[in-house]
């Protein structure tokens, strides 16, 4: 007998071929007029009144859930969810990584971002990942002490429940006490995740001894006791945040650094800070679109690619129709080209923010993209704004019945991220040092591209691509997004937001209809299980180079209407879910 998340995924694989089988008609039928109804939904979201929140972990969903149930509002449930996933999700959910937090404040009518992504280490240099012949050290950017940013997951937790949240901090954090203490069993995913990780988790003492067994991975099954990282929560939840920044906690973070020649010292814990910045913002369609500026790279290149795209009528051509999967790879191609070249930590490299998203700039870019014929990559080059001046990853949303939203996107890097758990602590370690350009023209581990904009420097903040991402809709909240996936993070949360707004799909529908990915270096256009061979057909003859993809991110997506929510947690991971009440 399959198991719920095995159905679950075929009921997904299922309805992704349904929507191909009944994908839109081809151009010449278009030209004559012929229409389909396609109002219809073929799935349905979860519904609710007074409250919703989605998230990759249902144990996690369940907390933010009974959160919002007491009274408490987005931000309380989106702080306790946080704390939770760094138990039950321990691959990607995080005490010891960084992420980004989008809000929409009901009160004030604000639209805030919070920025507690990791810092690099005062000691940390440009060159550090290199050898005496520069050339890149394999593995010494992932799986080594030196690959450990300062985490700011704590710090971010602790500013948006004390500026926007209505609970206490030991309110929030008491069921992910819980559930480390008492446990869980663990799914067949997370089984298959620590398998696929156990190489770097079996080279560290205490990680071994969290999620090994006699030896051996720990199986589905299996109950997963964390009750060092019980206690590390216990101390943040009687101290606060100065009990990881300057206390016992930090103390331990130290001790593991200077026993393996890592970089992170007591100052750089204590002077840790997060970071309140102005979100982005643009206009597709009627929408204001409001997400992340940089150091996340995200929503200036959603804003930017949904420029060149509001030159296309998306809804008459369809969805994943080729015409608009050729249109999609092009403006994709132009926007991480800009990406390479113009992002980074906006307090040691000035962004050209406005001139990215501007769009004048997007205009002149639509120009480049030929209709019926694919630019190679190497002949596309990062532009010029200036003129225009004027799996690894976790991601959940949360919508109340006060008018609070809120996107949050953190992460470790990898899965797992370091595989090192400082010692006595339970807290995993991000690799998130890697996301930095440890050499210029040097691939990440996502195969992304940059240069000094993003080079190593004490006490700067690495480029991400984390999305969280709010639509409003006459100023009001209309639908929260975003998605794990590294690169992939961007297209995966813009292909969402078309999917609704042009393609009127339900959230639900948005989050299975199949997915395709470009970043400009390698040359590949990557596509989901789903889009017909006739499109992959069409496409090929314009030029695209085209990859199978075997998941392209995991969205997490509320949307606000008149008399509720809809919510929806994507079926690619199979532990996830959307609750509401």
């Amino acid at each position: 007998m399959p198991s719920p998340s095995s159905r679950k995924l075929c009921l997904s694989l299922l309805i992704q071929l349904c929507f191909a089988l009944v994908s839109p008609a081809s151009q010449a039928q278009l030209a004559a007029g012929i229409k389909y109804d396609t109002s219809y939904p073929i799935i349905s979201p979860v519904y609710a009144k007074s409250g919703m929140v989605a998230t990759e972990q249902a144990l996690a969903t369940q907390v933010g859930l009974d959160i919002l149930k007491r009274g408490g509002n987005a931000v309380d449930a989106a702080v306790a969810v946080g704390f939770a996933l760094a138990v039950v999700l321990p691959n990607a959910g995080n005490i010891g990584g960084g992420g980004f937090m989008v809000i929409h404040d009901s009160k004030s009518g604000k639209d805030i971002a919070l920025d507690f992504r990791e810092l690099a280490p005062e000691k940390a240099s440009r060159d550090m990942y290199l050898d005496a012949n520069g050339k890149v050290i394999s593995g010494k950017s992932l799986y080594s002490h030196l690959a450990v940013g300062v985490p700011g997951t704590v710090a971010g937790m602790d500013l948006a429940l004390r500026k926007y949240g209505s609970m206490t901090w030991k309110d929030v954090i008491a069921p992910a006490i819980r559930l480390a203490d008492q446990g869980f069993e663990i799914s067949p995913h997370l089984a298959e995740l620590i398998d696929s990780s156990k190489n770097q988790l079996g080279k560290w003492p205490a990680s071994k001894a969290i999620f090994f067994k006699d030896g051996k991975p720990l199986l589905a099954g299996e109950r997963l006791l964390q009750k060092d990282l019980a206690q590390s929560l216990r101390l943040i939840a009687e101290q606060g945040p100065s009990a990881f920044y300057e206390g016992a906690i930090a103390k331990k973070i130290v001790a593991e650094m200077q026993q393996h020649d890592g970089l992170i010292s007591t100052s750089d814990l204590k002077n840790y800070k997060a970071v309140e910045r102005i979100p982005v913002r643009g206009n597709y369609r009627g929408f204001e679109v409001v997400s992340m500026p940089p150091p996340s790279s995200g929503g200036v290149h959603i804003i930017q690619m949904l420029n060149m795209l509001e030159h296309y009528p998306l809804k008459e051509q369809g969805a994943n129709s080729a015409q608009t999967l050729h249109q999609l790879s092009e403006v994709m191609k132009l926007a991480y080209a800009d990406r390479s070249e113009f992002l980074g930590d906006p307090d040691y490299y000035k962004v050209p923010t406005k001139a990215l998203t501007s769009r004048a700039y997007a205009d002149d870019l639509v120009k480049k993209i030929h209709a019926d014929r694919a630019t190679p990559s190497a002949e596309i080059k990062p532009g010029k704004p200036l003129p225009y001046e004027s799996d690894q990853t976790t991601h959940y949303s949360v919508a109340d019945k006060f008018g609070n939203v809120v996107a949050t996107t953190y992460t470790l890097n990898l899965n797992f991220g370091s595989g090192i758990v400082a010692t006595g602590t339970g807290i995993v370690l991000n690799n998130e040092m890697d996301d930095f350009s440890v050499k210029a023209g040097v691939p990440n581990a996502f195969g992304l591209l940059g240069g000094d904009a993003n080079a190593v420097h004490g006490w700067k903040r690495p480029l991400s691509s984390m999305s969280p991402t709010i639509v409003l809709k006459d100023g009001k909240p209309y639908l929260v997004t975003g998605s794990p996936g590294g690169s992939r993070i961007i297209t995966t949360t813009l292909q969402t937001i078309l999917n609704v707004i042009d393609h009127g799909m339900n959230v639900a529908e948005a989050t299975i209809s199949p997915r395709i990915h470009q970043q400009w270096m390698p040359d590949q256009l990557r596509f989901e299980k789903g889009i017909s061979i006739d499109t992959l057909r069409l496409l090929e003859q314009k030029g695209q180079v085209l990859r199978p993809a075997a998941t392209l991110g995991k969205t997490q997506t509320i949307q606000i209407m008149p008399q509720g929510f809809a919510g929806y947690s994507d079926p690619r991971n199979p532990d996830g879910s959307a609750l509401g009440f």
